[in-house]
């Protein structure tokens, strides 16, 4: 089959891999219809380098149709249409009992202390072969697919794999009083999506990017914007438009990669380029992330607001403003999508003849696999208003 594979820094390259097959009796294979391009396959593109292995498959938000199934995964039957989840749960460990799927004790990575494994997310998350291919194994297949109606396109359902499901984790995590004010840090997908929900919730919402296209998109459906190219200060700009307070609640959906952090920049690339038996302890242990859009956070939530902290980060060295975060009497919340936590609750508005989160025109690009390499350089560098890629096998 043709599969997106990681070759090296910066090189992701479409390749003939072997087939997937049934390897556990929960095992299902899944031939792909649809499979998303993250903002958090950037990281493996570029910074998260040391613990990717060439040949990698990567991509987790994937869709398609139950082509195989193994011997006991319950009702699950061969022709059903599913989207996986990019975390990979078993459904029956504590964690999982407790919905937090995004930590099942069954798949957790002990080598490296990482949490529930991820398709096509690097030696971090368990090394799982990603979905930006023809067809993908599926672990735990008794469990982990949702199932969706046949009939409308693919892009009705395919963000409940990760946009979502993370887009609507971010906002209950932060909270928001009744009419309160949601800003969102960065509008790529994710901050796009958490913008939409907010505005669906009742929120005002205040979205910050400085990409015009992602501005205009946010704007475009009803929501306040901030061109970070236009203010000298985001928590100054946000005070006045919040009668002096600052917002209520905040999502960070930037992550590791903000722009405005040159020297954590510079820590990454070099660290990129180490031999991997030095540059892994060194991610794992010494690392920093680009922390503009953290810090600008943390400036403009109001004093007794939340912090919502969906973008991913992996440094464990950052240098974090504890007495600010105290004084101010922050709560803050973050982690991974507990993605099947919230289908039900998703699910109605995608069935809604309506469309209320827009999910239908979502996609600005809908592309073949052997267009991957230059998609993801395109998203990298936000070109040809490239905000969310799907790729269709």
């Amino acid at each position: 089959m043709k599969a997106v594979t990681w070759q090296g820094r910066r090189d992701i390259r479409v390749e003939e891999v072997p087939d997937p097959v049934i390897e556990e009796p929960t095992d299902a294979i899944i031939k792909i219809t649809s499979t998303g391009l993250c903002g958090s396959d950037l990281h493996l593109y570029e910074t998260l380098t040391p613990f990717m292995t060439p040949g990698d498959i990567v991509g987790h938000e994937p869709m398609g149709i139950v082509e195989e199934v193994g011997s006991t995964v319950g009702d699950l039957k061969v022709g059903d249409r599913v989207v996986l989840p990019f975390n990979v749960s078993c459904g029956h460990c504590w964690m999982c009992d407790q919905q937090l799927y995004s930590q099942c004790e069954t798949t957790q990575n002990h080598e490296y202390g990482t949490g529930a494994g991820f398709f096509g997310y690097s030696k971090l998350y368990g090394q799982i072969p990603g979905g930006q291919a023809e067809y993908l194994r599926v672990p735990y297949a008794d469990f982990m697919p949702i199932k969706v109606p046949k009939g409308p396109s693919d892009d009705r359902f395919l963000f409940l794999s990760d946009v979502l499901p993370t887009a609507w984790q971010a906002v209950q995590y932060a909270a928001v009083p009744d009419g309160g004010t949601l800003l969102v840090m960065g509008l790529g997908p994710i901050g796009d999506m958490a913008a939409r929900v907010g505005m669906h919730l009742g929120y005002r919402v205040i979205g910050v990017d400085l990409v015009p296209e992602r501005l205009a998109r946010v704007a475009g459906r009803g929501a306040e914007v901030i061109d970070l190219n236009a203010v000298d200060d985001i928590g100054d700009a946000v005070r006045e438009l919040t009668g002096g307070r600052g917002a209520d609640s905040v999502i960070d959906a930037v992550g590791m990669e903000a722009h405005g952090s040159p020297t954590a920049a510079a820590v990454q690339t070099l660290v990129g380029f180490l031999p991997k038996k030095l540059a892994q302890p060194m991610m794992q242990k010494l690392g920093v992330d680009r922390l503009a859009a953290l810090y600008a956070s943390i400036d403009a939530v109001r004093r007794g607001g939340t912090l919502s902290i969906i973008g991913v980060y992996g440094g464990q060295a950052d240098p974090m403003p504890m007495l600010t975060m105290f004084d101010k009497q922050l709560q803050v919340r973050m982690g991974q999508a507990n993605v099947k936590k919230w289908v039900d609750d998703i699910m109605p508005l995608l069935t809604d003849d309506s469309d209320p989160l827009g999910v239908e025109q979502f996609a600005t690009h809908r592309l073949s696999l052997s267009e991957a390499p230059a998609a993801y350089e395109q998203f990298q560098k936000k070109t040809d208003g490239t905000i969310k890629v799907v790729f269709q096998p």
